[in-house]
C-alpha cells in the first residue's frame, strides 16, 4: 500500500509517515471570493448568542470523540464519511431487476456485481454496524497516512457516539462526530411539531454537553440533510443549524437535494438565519452539480466544496438521471475549481455508508484517497501545496471551532 503523511493520533502530535506522499507545503494559497450570496444577515444573529461556546476553552481547537485536540495533530483527513450507520430505513426494491430475493441476502461474490448496482436493495448492505469490522477497516485508513475522519451520521440513521469511541482508541485515528438532522424521511416522528429554536438547542447540547448520557460530544453540525424540493422541515432543521453554529462555533456540513439549484438555495436559507457561510461545508457535489460556472457561484459565496464520492463511479450509480462522474473527472474539475483561485475551499471524501464499498466486501475502503486519489493528483499535475491544502490544511481548518 502507499503511504500518506501526516498520521496524528488521539494522544500524540502529527508526524510524518513517508513525505514523499504529502510534503509540507503552505497553506498560504490563493484565496477564495468572500462574496456573500441571498439575503443580509439579519441584524439579530451578528451578536453571539447568550451561552455561546466561542469564547469558551474549545475555540480554534477540533472537538473529537475522545476530546478536543489542536487542528494540527489531524493530518491527512476525509470530512464525510460513516464508520457506523443503519441505513436501512432508505432501503427500496430495484426497480429495473427481480431484488425479492437479494434483499435479504448476505454478500458473496456471486451478488456483488447486483448489489454494486442496487446497493440501496439489499438491506444487510445498508447497515454498518459491526465494530470489529469498522475497526479493522479504520486501522487500514491509518497504515495509508489517514489522520482523521468526519463521521457524518447525523439524527434518524442511528448514529453511535459510543462506537466511534471505541472506534478511535483502537485504532488511533482522530473520528469527528456530527449532529443535526438528515433529510424528512429520516426525521423524528414529532418533527412537524417541534420548532426551529427547540432543534437548535438539541444540536447545541449534542456539541456542548454530549450526545444523549453518553457524554461523547459532535464536532460538526450534520450532514443536515435536503431533499428537492426542499422539505418544511428540513427547512427548519437548517435554520436550527445555523443558530446552533452562532451558539457553538462548530462548521456546518450540507447534504444537498439533487438539483443544481438547490445549494445556492441551501446557503440562502442558512444565511437568513444568521449562519456564516464560509463555515459551511457543501457536501454532494459530486452527484449534483457538473457545470464550471455553476460551480463558481456556489464558490463565490464563500462556503467550502466538497467533493465526498470518491471511489462511487458511474457504471454502479442507481440512478439513472444522474451520470456519475469518474474520479478522474472529479479530479479534473476540482483542478479548474482550484486553479480559479479557491484551492484553500475544497476538501474531499468518499461517503462510505455501505458494505460493498468497504475493503472486506471488495471494496476500496476509507483510505482510497490516500492510497489511490493522492498519487493520481500527482499524476494529474496538482502543486503539492494544493493537494496538502485539500487534504491536510482545508480540513483542520474548517473543523476548529470558531
Amino acid at each position: 500500500m502507499c503511504c500518506s503523511a501526516l498520521v496524528a493520533s488521539p494522544a500524540e502530535p502529527a508526524t510524518v509517515v513517508n513525505a514523499a506522499n504529502l510534503m509540507p507545503g503552505t497553506s498560504h494559497l490563493p484565496g477564495s471570493a468572500a462574496l456573500r450570496i441571498g439575503r443580509a444577515r439579519l441584524a439579530a444573529h451578528d451578536t453571539p448568542r447568550s451561552g455561546a461556546m466561542t469564547s469558551g476553552r474549545n475555540r480554534g481547537l477540533v472537538q473529537t470523540v475522545l476530546g478536543p485536540v489542536s487542528p494540527s495533530e489531524l493530518g491527512a483527513t476525509t470530512t464525510h464519511e460513516h464508520l457506523h450507520i443503519d441505513f436501512s430505513r432508505m432501503y427500496r426494491p430495484a426497480q429495473d431487476s427481480p431484488s425479492e430475493e437479494l434483499a435479504d441476502a448476505p454478500i458473496t461474490l456471486k451478488n456483488l456485481g447486483w448489489i454494486r448496482r442496487h446497493y440501496y436493495s439489499n438491506r444487510s448492505n445498508l447497515q454498518l454496524t459491526d465494530l470489529d469490522t469498522a475497526i479493522e477497516e479504520v486501522r487500514t485508513f491509518r497504515e495509508v497516512g489517514g489522520g482523521a475522519i468526519v463521521d457524518a451520521t447525523s439524527t434518524g440513521i442511528s448514529r453511535n457516539p459510543e462506537a466511534l469511541v471505541r472506534i478511535s482508541r483502537e485504532t488511533g485515528v482522530h473520528v469527528v462526530m456530527g449532529s443535526g438532522f438528515y433529510v424528512a424521511a429520516a426525521h423524528p416522528e414529532d418533527m412537524d411539531e417541534r420548532g426551529v429554536e427547540d432543534l437548535a438547542q438539541e444540536i447545541v447540547g449534542d456539541i456542548v454537553e454530549g450526545v444523549g448520557d453518553s457524554g461523547v460530544r459532535a464536532g460538526i453540525i450534520g450532514e443536515v440533510g435536503c431533499t428537492w424540493p426542499l422539505d418544511p422541515n428540513e427547512r427548519k432543521s437548517l435554520l436550527a443549524a445555523a443558530i446552533a453554529q452562532q451558539e457553538t462555533g462548530a462548521a456546518i456540513l450540507i447534504h444537498p437535494g439533487r438539483d443544481e439549484d438547490a445549494p445556492l438555495e441551501i446557503l440562502e436559507v442558512l444565511e437568513s438565519g444568521g449562519a456564516d457561510v464560509e463555515r459551511v461545508i457543501m457536501g454532494h457535489l459530486d452527484r449534483t452539480v457538473f457545470e464550471f460556472e455553476a460551480l463558481r457561484r456556489i464558490a463565490e459565496s464563500g462556503c467550502y466544496l466538497e467533493w465526498d464520492l470518491f471511489g462511487n463511479e458511474g457504471s454502479y450509480y442507481p440512478r439513472a438521471d444522474v451520470d456519475m462522474p469518474s474520479d478522474a473527472q472529479r479530479l479534473d474539475l476540482i483542478r479548474r475549481i482550484a486553479d480559479a483561485g479557491y484551492a484553500e475551499r475544497i476538501v474531499i471524501a468518499q461517503d462510505i455508508f455501505t458494505k460493498h464499498r468497504l475493503i472486506r466486501y471488495g471494496g476500496h475502503g476509507y483510505g482510497h484517497v490516500f492510497e489511490n486519489i493522492v498519487p493520481t493528483m500527482r499524476r494529474k499535475g496538482f502543486p503539492e501545496d494544493v493537494i496538502r491544502a485539500i487534504t491536510v490544511n482545508n480540513p483542520a481548518r474548517i473543523l476548529a471551532l470558531a
